[in-house]
C-alpha cells in the first residue's frame, strides 16, 4: 500500500510537469482550448516569460537561478496610502513630536509635488524654548517584510546642525530580537552615511567579505558583534561609507541618488549610487546586484543566521533631533551653541527634509530550468528539458506497471 501511495504521488508530480510542456506547446500553437482544460484539470502552472530579459538571470551560492520581480512600487501621490504614521514616544529620546497623518498633511510636514516628488519634512515655522520638543513625522510601511531587494530612489535626505534622520527597516515588536537593519543614517552636517546591523546576542559581522566600507568598530578575532545591548556599550555593528557624496550636502549636489539593499538568507547587502552612476539595470527596472560590484557593507550568513535574526520589518523613514546619537556627538560636530538651542530656531532646520522619488520592493522569482533547441520556446522558464517529447500515457504505462 505504501508502495502504490508513493507512486501515486510521483505520477502525480510527473503529470504536472509533462502537462506543463505541453501547455505551453499549446500556448504557443494558438490552442487556447487545450490550456483552459489543462489548467481546470490540473491547476495554475507558474510560467515566467522573459522575452529578451535571459541578462537578468542571477545565481545563488547554492547554484539556484532566479530573476528580481517587481512587488511593491511606493511613490508620487500613493505614496503615503500604505504607510502608519507612528505616534509613540521616540525611542532614541530625541526631542521630537511625532504627529499623526492627519497632523502632518495639514501643516504641511507631508506633500507632494507638481512632479510627483513625495515631501516629507518637520515643523518649519515654530520658534521653540530651547529643549521644547519640536514636531516631526516618522512613518513605517503597513507591508512586514522578511527579504528582497529595496531601492529607494531620493533627491535629498535630511542633514543639518541638530538633525538625525534614518532610513531603516526593523519590527515592530520584539525589539532587537527581530533585528534592525539602518540603511541610511547621519548627523549634523556629517558627509558619510552610516549603515549599522542591530541584533541580539550571537550575529557577528565577518570583516572577510568584500565591502567598501570602513567599520566603526575594532574586529576580534575576524568579526565584529551586531548584538545591542547599552548595559554593555554594544550599540550594533557598523560601516561608514567611503563616498562624500553618500550623505548630506554632496549627496544633495549630485542631485541625490539611490540607496538599494539586498536581503536574502545568505546576506544582507546595501549599496549607494549617486545621480549620475546609478546603473542602466536600475534605471531600466530590471536590477541585478551582482553586476554592481562590492557593496558599501555587507552582513553575511558566514558568521549570522540571517533568517533567524532578522524577519517581519517594515520599512521606516523619520527625522528625529538631538537624542541619545546626535545630542551625544553635538559637541564634536562643530555645530555651533548646544543641539537644544539650535533646534529651537526653524530657521536652522531647511536641509532637514525628505525628497523621495520611489521606493520600489523586489521579491526573488525562481527559474526551475532553461529549455533551450527543444520543443518548448526558451522564453519560457520553467520545466525540464528532459521532460520534452515525455507523454502522458507513456508516463502511465510505465508507473502502473511499477505498481503491479
Amino acid at each position: 500500500m505504501l508502495r502504490l501511495s508513493t507512486t501515486i504521488a510521483t505520477i502525480s508530480l510527473l503529470v504536472h510537469a509533462v502537462l506543463a510542456v505541453q501547455d505551453v506547446k499549446a500556448f504557443e500553437n494558438g490552442h487556447s482550448s487545450l490550456q483552459l482544460q489543462l489548467r481546470k484539470s490540473f491547476g495554475e502552472r507558474p510560467l515566467v516569460n522573459l522575452g529578451k530579459r535571459d541578462g537578468v538571470i542571477e545565481t545563488s551560492p547554492s547554484g539556484s537561478q532566479y530573476i528580481w520581480k517587481l512587488e511593491d512600487t511606493y511613490a508620487g501621490r500613493t505614496f503615503y496610502d500604505d504607510m502608519r504614521f507612528f505616534t509613540g514616544d521616540d525611542p532614541t529620546d530625541g526631542l521630537v513630536h511625532y504627529v499623526t497623518r492627519e497632523r502632518a498633511f495639514s501643516q504641511n510636514y507631508t506633500y507632494f509635488e507638481d512632479d510627483g516628488t513625495v515631501i516629507m519634512e518637520s515643523d518649519m515655522k515654530t520658534k521653540l524654548n530651547p529643549g521644547e520638543k519640536r514636531e516631526s513625522v516618522r512613518i513605517e510601511t503597513m507591508k512586514e517584510y522578511n527579504g528582497g531587494l529595496f531601492i529607494l530612489d531620493l533627491k535629498r535626505a535630511p542633514w543639518g546642525c541638530a538633525v538625525w534622520p534614518a532610513y531603516w527597516t526593523t519590527s515592530r515588536f520584539d525589539w532587537p530580537y527581530n533585528g534592525e537593519i539602518d540603511i541610511l543614517e547621519g548627523t549634523h552636517d556629517n558627509e558619510h552615511n552610516q549603515i549599522t546591523w542591530h541584533t541580539y546576542e550571537g550575529c557577528y559581522l565577518d570583516v572577510s567579505q568584500k565591502y567598501t566600507g570602513t567599520l566603526v568598530d575594532k574586529p576580534e578575532n575576524g568579526t565584529v558583534q551586531c548584538n545591542d545591548d547599552k548595559k554593555i556599550g554594544r550599540y550594533g555593528c557598523s560601516a561608514m561609507e567611503w563616498s562624500q557624496a553618500s550623505y548630506g550636502l554632496h549627496f544633495e549636489s549630485q542631485g541625490g541618488g539611490i540607496l538599494a539593499m539586498k536581503w536574502d538568507e545568505y546576506s544582507i547587502a546595501i549599496w549607494s549610487f549617486f545621480r549620475a552612476a546609478i546603473p542602466e539595470d536600475v534605471t531600466a527596472g530590471e536590477p541585478r546586484p551582482s553586476t554592481w560590484g562590492p557593496p558599501s557593507a555587507v552582513l553575511s550568513n558566514t558568521r549570522c543566521n540571517i533568517t533567524q535574526y532578522f524577519k517581519k520589518h517594515v520599512v521606516v523613514f523619520d527625522i528625529t533631533f538631538c537624542g541619545n546619537y546626535a545630542g551625544n556627538n553635538y559637541n564634536a560636530s562643530q555645530c555651533p551653541g548646544t543641539c537644544a538651542e539650535r533646534l529651537a530656531d526653524p530657521a536652522n532646520l531647511i536641509n532637514a527634509t525628505w525628497h523621495i522619488n520611489s521606493l520600489k520592493t523586489y521579491q526573488k522569482l525562481p527559474i526551475y530550468a532553461t529549455v533551450r533547441n527543444g520543443a518548448v520556446s526558451s522564453q519560457y522558464q520553467w520545466v525540464s528539458p528532459l521532460l520534452a517529447g515525455v507523454t502522458i500515457s507513456s508516463l502511465l504505462a510505465s508507473a502502473v506497471a511499477q505498481v503491479w
